[in-house]
This record gives structure tokens, sequence and C-alpha cells, in this order.
């Protein structure tokens, strides 16, 4: 338990017709934390006891059946607060044979949530009764971990193992494809696959399932023990092919991952040799997981989400957010088309503002091809994207920005473009609306010179394409105003954006700390390292795609614009390169033009380009820059290295800086604004794995070959003097945030 958070427990009500209904709670999702297991045992032995029960219920509180483990439990096992998971989790002692082997029959109650351990708390009672919008699934592979609540006890082997259930439930197939992909399912469905024996509406849930467990205990309906199902298996050749074919596509999509793997082994196992020896394998493999690094990235990931909406001084003030009820967006590029579709998706009216009636017909265009690709998907019926897309109106003047509650800035990153913007939308917006620029490089300072309005001033940084990408960076200048934090923080969470509060500075989080990620690459390929190796090697250690094919999805003006912003900025640590700028000279941009580091077919996809060495060669020329033997065979770990070990060094600034509270911010927002492998746990988890005074010396070494660029900071020198984690918390009294 942490902090004095109220303990969860369950309660217990027999009725008259004989059947005692055990109800969790434990707000928000009745998580089955060690005090809840411990009252659920205490209710259902108490239920097997008294001679007035025949049949017992579990269900929910408040609409949900059980969100599943306490993940904190997690925690104390992987810092080694505790063994083994079993102080935290008697599962065994509750539900092994005191639910399926009973004498009494239980009925499960569904409603709102049954995931993970609730759902297999679910799976070991005889029979399930769900609503049609209940969610069930088991979304362990999420944490680096396995199904296997009943395997967190060490010292019993009878518990409900959801791995080996799930399977005799609704199939193997269909059990891999829920498992591996952590898939829930809502009730009508899971009615269809078997995982439930009958959908009700919510208020005759708990009737009907007390109705079912009196007709068990009756014999008017089978008393089932799903371990022992086999209706749904299929033949053991035709399971081995499934087996296989889930093994090579979890290998083709996730080949630095191996629980997926291991989830495959251990229901294969349970099929083969039967569930008895399924659930010594489930126990075995889930001890192993529990501990590993990946296993530690992701539950990292997990709560470092949760802190992203905990900002000191801000969410701590008991500030209500505002109600926004209508949006503008200027510019209607592919950022502002894609914000633009992000906000009328979750029924916000948008205004769309362009200088002219081509180029606004252009964004609406965008729009409505981004919705109609919704459509396509079958994520959006042609109704609802006619609805949706109405909310969307076009302008080419300021006159209706008279009624508007935020403005939303999506222009070139031309300076003096968007101070002359913000000048106007001071004269023409209404007092209290939120003036938001999603520029991604330029100081809002700069942006916001020329207006009186610099509490209302504040950045809503988008990550392309921004209805799809998942971070809002939201960038505070020491003049924005808490309510206006507060608003847009609230504005994000209802698009369905993970909102991560930064200061002010050029590139703010994200893109200053991955400046150094394509400038390192191109120094490598001055230096003789083959280009199209560092994308491969970078895209093997878990990026979506390496820096050269990146730059080409941005394109190169986008790129040379950014770069100049941390050149004028950060010159003594930019590499400064004219690879760039002799290609787009050439009519060169990236993938647009079809042609950039890759050349592009029809379809854009990519292929290696041999007339790209003519270019590498010049610029090396230019620059002065010789071929270094020794990188032209240079390791892959080493790749990786220098790729992104100038990227933590530039994380340690922004971190030193106060331009972020806690490291676990700048893990977030690597991981949801570059696509940095969340199994690895972000940029500082990732860092500390190595320790401070080893990625100190690397970049110390390199400093003095290939100069400043890898020079390693004070913050970074200080931490290796202590031996101390980079992530450890930093005294932000002079924060820029």
């Amino acid at each position: 338990m942490k902090g004095s958070r109220t303990k969860g427990t369950t309660t217990i009500e027999v009725g008259a017709h004989g059947v005692a209904l055990i109800t969790i709670i434990n707000p928000p999702v009745n998580s089955l934390s060690s005090d809840v297991l411990s009252s659920l045992k205490d209710s259902y032995e108490q239920a097997l006891r008294r001679d007035d029960v025949k049949a017992i219920v579990i269900t929910g509180a408040k609409g949900k059946f059980s969100g599943g483990a306490d993940i904190s439990a997690f925690e104390k096992v992987q810092e080694g607060k505790v063994n083994e998971p079993a102080p935290d989790f008697k599962l065994s002692e509750v539900l092994g044979d005191t639910l399926e082997a009973a004498k009494k029959p239980s009925v499960a109650a569904i409603d709102g949530l049954a995931l993970g351990g609730g759902l297999e708390v679910a799976m070991a009672c005889h029979a399930r009764i769900s609503t049609p919008t209940a969610r069930l699934g088991l979304p362990e592979l999420q944490l680096g971990l396995i199904p296997g609540f009943g395997a967190m006890n060490s010292r019993t082997f009878d518990s409900i193992y959801g791995t080996q259930r799930l399977p005799r439930l609704v199939g193997i197939a269909k059990a891999l494809e829920m498992m591996l992909t952590s898939k829930t399912v809502k009730g009508e469905e899971a009615h269809a696959l078997g995982l439930v024996d009958a959908v009700v509406p919510p208020n005759e849930l708990v009737s009907a399932a007390c109705q079912w467990a009196l007709d068990i205990s009756e014999c008017r309906r089978p008393w089932i023990a799903s371990l022992y199902k086999t209706e749904k298996l299929d033949s053991l050749g035709e399971a081995r092919e499934i087996f296989k074919f889930a093994r090579a596509q979890a290998q083709k999509q996730a080949p630095n991952l191996i629980h997926p793997l291991v989830c495959i082994d251990v229901v294969e196992h349970g099929i083969v040799s039967g569930p008895r020896a399924g659930l010594y394998k489930e126990f075995e493999s889930f001890q192993e997981l529990v501990r590993s690094y990946i296993s530690k990235s992701l539950v990292h990931i997990f709560f470092s989400l949760r802190g992203t909406t905990k900002i000191p001084g801000i969410t701590d003030l008991g500030l209500v957010p505002r109600q926004v009820k209508k949006v503008a967006v200027l510019g209607g590029g592919l950022m502002g088309s894609g914000i633009a579709t992000a906000l009328i998706l979750s029924n916000y009216p948008v205004i769309l503002k362009e200088v002219n009636d081509q180029f606004m017909q252009a964004g609406i265009g965008r729009v409505r091809a981004n919705l109609q690709s919704r459509v396509k998907k079958g994520k959006m019926t042609q109704e609802e994207f006619e609805k949706t897309l109405s909310l969307l109106k076009g302008s080419h003047d300021y006159e209706s920005f008279i009624d508007v509650d935020m403005v939303i800035e999506a222009v070139i990153e031309n300076v003096s473009l968007k101070q002359q913007i913000f000048s106007d939308l001071e004269k023409y917006c209404p007092p209290h609306c939120i003036l938001a620029s999603n520029t991604s490089t330029i100081d809002l300072n700069l942006i916001g010179k020329q207006t009186k309005s610099q509490d209302r001033i504040i950045g809503a940084h988008f990550f392309s394409p921004a209805h799809v990408m998942p971070l809002l960076e939201i960038v505070r200048t020491k003049q924005t105003s808490p309510q206006v934090i507060v608003d847009l923080m609230d504005v994000g969470k209802k698009i369905r954006k993970t909102p991560v509060v930064v200061g002010n500075c050029t590139g703010f989080a994200v893109n200053r700390m991955f400046f150094p990620y394509t400038q390192a690459a191109i120094l490598l390929v001055e230096h003789g390292v083959d280009l199209y190796e560092i994308d491969r090697v970078i895209t093997k250690f878990g990026m979506p795609m390496g820096p050269f094919r990146l730059a080409d999805l941005v394109g190169f003006g986008v790129a040379i614009a950014t770069g100049m912003q941390f050149v004028e900025n950060f010159a003594e640590r930019t590499y400064k390169s004219l690879l760039l700028p002799l290609m787009q000279e050439d009519k060169r941009g990236g993938e647009t033009t079809r042609k950039g580091f890759y050349l592009y077919d029809d379809r854009r996809k990519a292929k290696p380009d041999p007339e790209l060495r003519k270019y590498i060669e010049k610029a090396r020329s230019i620059s002065g820059v010789a071929v270094d033997p020794k990188l032209a065979r240079l390791p892959e770990k080493d790749i990786v290295e220098m790729i992104f070990f100038p990227v933590v060094n530039e994380a340690c600034r922004v971190f030193a800086e106060g331009i972020a509270v806690k490291a676990a911010d700048l893990d977030i927002a690597s991981v949801m604004g570059m696509g940095f492998p969340p199994y690895r746990g972000g940029i500082m988890f990732w860092a500390d794995s190595f320790g401070s005074k080893y990625i100190y010396s690397r970049l110390e070494e390199w400093s003095k070959t290939y100069g400043e660029f890898f020079e390693p900071c004070a913050f970074l020198a200080e931490r290796s003097a202590k031996g101390a984690p980079l992530s450890s918390p930093v005294d932000h009294a002079t924060s820029r945030l």
C-alpha cells in the first residue's frame, strides 16, 4: 500500500434465496490488492461455512468488476523490497480449491472492467454473467508479464492461471490473440466466444447472476470447471500449427521481446501436457518475467504515465478546468489539419483558418481524408463521418474568432509571422481565450514578444500525425497562468493525448533532447559509417525508423529550419554538416520529393540510393572531415551508444535546467514523442541501466577524438563522480517550470 490510501475490502450479503453476494470495493477500479484479497478470502470462507448459503456471486462495486492486480506490488518485487510476490498476493489461498473445487458454486457478475487478475478471478468461477458494455481481457503483456495472477503465490499451484483457462473457454487462436495483443472484448463478443455465459442489462446483472448460481446448485445448469473444458480445444496437430504461426508473428512484430514467446510456450505446454503441467510452467515463467528488465521498464512506463498529470504548483492548487466549447486552428497544413482532426473527433467545434480559400479548402480536404481513413478501417461509420466533419468550419479572416475559447497556431516555423499572428489574436479573440502555439522549437517568449497577454500564451506541441501520435507537449513560460495550463491539460485528456508539461526553451523537451539524434548519425556517416547500416541498427534497437528515414519523412526543409534553431542557440555542441543543404540544393527534399536519403516508389516504399555517396563525399571534403578506419566496421552496440548517448547528454541538461520536473516525464516524452521503445523504459531509465559513470566515460572518450559534440555536460559529470543515477531528483528551486 502507498501512503495512507483507504484500504480495499469486500462485503458479503446473504439474500433470502440463499445466495451470498460478495462485492469487491477498492476504488477506482477495484484492483486486487493484498487487503482486498485477504478480505475476499475471509468473505468466501464465511460463505462456504454458512448453512444458509447455497451459492455465491462475486461482483465489483460501482459498476466495475475488477481492473486486475495492484501494480504497485510488482514494483515492490522489482525493487527488491520483497523477495517474492507471495506476501502481497495470497490469491491461491483465496481462489484455488476455494473457488473451482468448492462444494458451493460461484458465478461472476461482470460490469465495467474485468481485466488481468480480475478476469482470472471470473474465469475461476463456474459461470460468468456480463453486461453488454463490460470489457474483458488479459493485458499483462503490456507490463512485460504473462497472465498468471495465481503465479504470484509461490507456496501453492492450485490457483486461477489465466494462460490455462482462457484457451479452454474461447479456443487457442482467440486466446493467443487476446493475450498477445492485450485486446479486450465487450460483453456481446465475450458471449459469442464462450468467455461469458449470458449477457444482461446492468440493472438485471446481480439478480441474473444469483439465479444462475442457484440453478447450478440445484442441478438445473451444468457445474463447469473451466480448467478442464476441452470442447473448444483444437486437435494437437492443428494446435501446433496455431502455435507455430503465433511464434512467427510475435518474432516479426516484436523481435526484441521474449515475454510474448514465453506466453505462447506456456499455453502450448498446458495444451500438450495437460492443465496441471501448464500451471507449473506458468508459475516458473511468471517468476522469471516479473524480475526481468523488460517488465521493470514497462511497469516504470505505467506509473510514469500516471505521474504526468501531477505538476507541483499547478495541479495541487485545486483549480477546476474551464470548459472549452470552441477552438480555432490557424494553418491547414499537415499539422494544423491533424490537430483539427483530433479536436473534432472529440466533439470540439473547430474553425480552421487559412490565408485564402484555396489553402482553406486544401486544409479541410486533409481533415476529410483523415476521417475517411477511419471509415475505411472500420473505426467510424459513414453517419459518424458526416456528423464529425460538420463540426469543422473554414475561414480566412478573424471575424469568427469572437467567441472561441482556445486558438492553436500551427503555421510554418517563422518567428516574425508567428509574432504578427499572436498580435492579431490578442485583438480579435475574447480576453479569456487561450493562445497556444504548436511550434516545435521556437522560444514562446519570442513568439509572444509583441503581445500583452503573456499569461494566456502556452505551447501546445503536437507530434505528426497529430490525430494519431499520443503525446501533447504543454510548454509554459514564467508568465503562463496555472489556470491556462490546467485548461490545456484537460483538453489534452479529452482528445486522448498524454500531456507532459515542460518549461520554455529552444526545442522544449522532446526536440531538444533529440536534436543530437540525427546530428550524431550524420557525424558517424561523415567519419565512415554506412548510412543504411545506422538506420538498420537503430530500427533493430526498437525505434520506429532510423534517423535518416525519419529525416526523409519529416522533410529536409523542416529538418534544416529546426536544425538552425539549435545551431543558433547551442552552437558549441551542434555538429555542423552541409550534407542536408547539399542534397536539398539538388532537389532532394525527402519522401515528398521521392528522393532523400532513400528513393521512394509510387507506394512510398523506401530503397537505398547508390548515388548518395557523392553527397557524403562532398560534405566530407567541405567540412575537412577524414574517414576514421576504426568506424568502418563499428559494432552495433557502439552505433547505438554513439547515437543515443548524446541524446542522454542533452536530456540531462533538460532535466538539470528544470525544463522537466521529473526524469520520468522525459521517459514518457521520449517514448510517446519520438517512439523510443517503451520496453526500454524511456531515455533516462534506459541510461540508468548503463550507469552514469559508463556513459560519462564513453562521451569523454569520443569528445577527445570527435570534438565538443560529445562533451559530457556538468550534470552528467557530477552524477558520474557520485556514482548516482541520472534520474534521481534534482533540486528545482530555480526550475524553468
